[in-house]
Parts: C-alpha cells; sequence; structure tokens
C-alpha cells in the first residue's frame, strides 16, 4: 500500500461518495477509482460496494479503515512533532508537568520576573518524552536516582474536618479512616495511585464520593468539610480553614518524591539547565519553610 492510496482510501471512506471524495482530494473522479481499485487488486479483497449513487464500506473496508485511522493521525502528527523539535532550540522551556503543578506555576512566576525573556511551555502528558524539564511523583521506594535528576520527599497528611471525632488529635493510623468517604484526584494521576497504594496496604480500598482532576476542587472540597482526604502539605500548602485538620499518618509511612528531571535537547542547555537549578531550590526552600 502506497501513502497515497491510503489517503484516497481514508477520503473514500469518510465521505461515501466518489465524486465529492475527488472533489475534496483536488483529483479526477476516474484517477480516485483507479487507485481504490488498485489497491483492491493488491490487497485482493472489495473494499467499497455500491449502493444506488453512493457507496458503503464492505466488512473488509471497514476493518481496513479501522487500522488505518489511527495510523495516518500518528504520521500526520509528524509535521507538528518536528516544529516542537526545533522550538526546543529555542528560549521557549517545555515542561512536562504531572506533580505539584500549583508549585511549578508560582517557580514559573518568580522566575519570569528577573528573566522576561524566558517562555514556558506547559503540558501534561505521561507518555510524552518531547519535554526540557519534566515534574513527576512517585512512591519513595519507587523513585530511581538517574542522571539530570531531583528528588525531594514530601510527607502526605490526612486531612479531616475538626469534629468531636477527631477533636485533640494530631496523629492518625490510616486503617482507622477505612469507613470514611474520600474526596479525590482522579484514578489517571500519580498522586491518586500513591494514595491508593497506601490504603491498600492499610488494608481496605477508599470509598470516592468526589473526584476531579483539577487539585484545587479536591482542596476546597475538603475544606468544605464534604469528606477526608489525602493532603501533600508543601506542595499543597496549609489547609487553610479553621474547619480543617491535618494529621500526621503514623502507619503506613505516607510519603512520596517529587522528582524534577531535564533532558540535554538542545545545542545550548544553559537556559534549561539554570531554570531546573531555581526549581529545585525553589522546592526545597518550600520545603524548609514549612516543616520549620
Amino acid at each position: 500500500m502506497e501513502l497515497t492510496q491510503i489517503r484516497y482510501f481514508l477520503e473514500a471512506a469518510r465521505t461515501k461518495h466518489m465524486t465529492n471524495s475527488a472533489k475534496n482530494l483536488h483529483i479526477t473522479q476516474p484517477a480516485l477509482t483507479q487507485a481504490i481499485r488498485r489497491l483492491e487488486n493488491d490487497l485482493g479483497v472489495p473494499l467499497f460496494a455500491a449502493k444506488g449513487r453512493n457507496i458503503v464500506l464492505t466488512e473488509y473496508g471497514k476493518y481496513l479503515q479501522k487500522k488505518l485511522d489511527p495510523l495516518m493521525a500518528q504520521i500526520d502528527d509528524i509535521p507538528e512533532q518536528l516544529k516542537m523539535m526545533v522550538a526546543l532550540e529555542s528560549e521557549t522551556i517545555h515542561m512536562n508537568v504531572l506533580a505539584a503543578s500549583s508549585l511549578v506555576m508560582e517557580a514559573i512566576i518568580e522566575y519570569k520576573k528577573e528573566h522576561g525573556d524566558i517562555h514556558f511551555q506547559l503540558q501534561q502528558n505521561s507518555e510524552s518524552e518531547l519535554y526540557d524539564i519534566a515534574v513527576t511523583t512517585k512512591l519513595f521506594y519507587q523513585a530511581a536516582e538517574q542522571e539530570n535528576s531531583f528528588a525531594c520527599a514530601e510527607e502526605i497528611y490526612l486531612a479531616v474536618p475538626k469534629n468531636e471525632k477527631y477533636c485533640g488529635r494530631t496523629s492518625i493510623r490510616l486503617s482507622e479512616a477505612a469507613k470514611e468517604s474520600f474526596i479525590s484526584l482522579l484514578g489517571s494521576r500519580e498522586f491518586r495511585y500513591i494514595c491508593d497504594k497506601f490504603c491498600q496496604h492499610a488494608g481496605f480500598t477508599p470509598k470516592i464520593i468526589f473526584e476531579s482532576d483539577n487539585p484545587s476542587a479536591v482542596k476546597n472540597m475538603i475544606a468544605a468539610n464534604m469528606g477526608i482526604g489525602f493532603w501533600p502539605e508543601f506542595t499543597w500548602g496549609s489547609a487553610g480553614s479553621g474547619h480543617v485538620r491535618l494529621l500526621k499518618i503514623e502507619e503506613p509511612v505516607c510519603q512520596r518524591d517529587i522528582i524534577i528531571s531535564y533532558n540535554r535537547n538542545k545545542t545550548d542547555n544553559h537556559n534549561v539547565v539554570e531554570f531546573y537549578e531555581f526549581l529545585t531550590e525553589f522546592f526545597e526552600d518550600r520545603k524548609l519553610k514549612t516543616y520549620r
């Protein structure tokens, strides 16, 4: 199969009309018909059947369309990916932020006060390798040391309402909260995976009554005493509400590592290295202020 044949087939499969497909492809209808027939001959199966003035896909055609659509989408994405690679050589720092997004934004805002010529492009894609700096998180025993990376340990607390049940408490065993309602991040987030692991270790599956992909929404729901939830203290900050208490979890050990790493993608990498050093110091300073 040639790339041109694939494009012609997918356009005809989309419109189910040879004349319209030919117009969209800026070729003549006979040329399109001949290309489709050559493809059918090469594959040895009929891809289309006539239906009045239109055409419909055969079962073979439906199967081929299902297989080719995602492949063509990937091919069409290549020019944009190449443009992104070229942009990595500019003064734009590409970041993949999969953890501690609020704290990262604070750091960027602070950095740009003195470096207005540096631009940032942020994404949240666990599959992407096209970035200069990545911020991820792992369980404390999963984080392996790697070149050009920094790991910052963070203790995770349990945020609970200031009611009679928790009055006077400063710590808790996680198993005591097995029957509570939890506010949580969506399951696609690494932090959610980590917290689920804590609960699994404590012998229960958390009853999630509200979940969101927005950490601010999660914090606000906990602050409104709609349930309890895990709270990474220095990246999320203080509870900020007189109705919420942060309890130290005695058992199991509830700790994660924030991992900041960078790639050497550029011929001149000094802007990336400079911001990486600033970001790691920013995290360390925030951690010291939190636990002081």
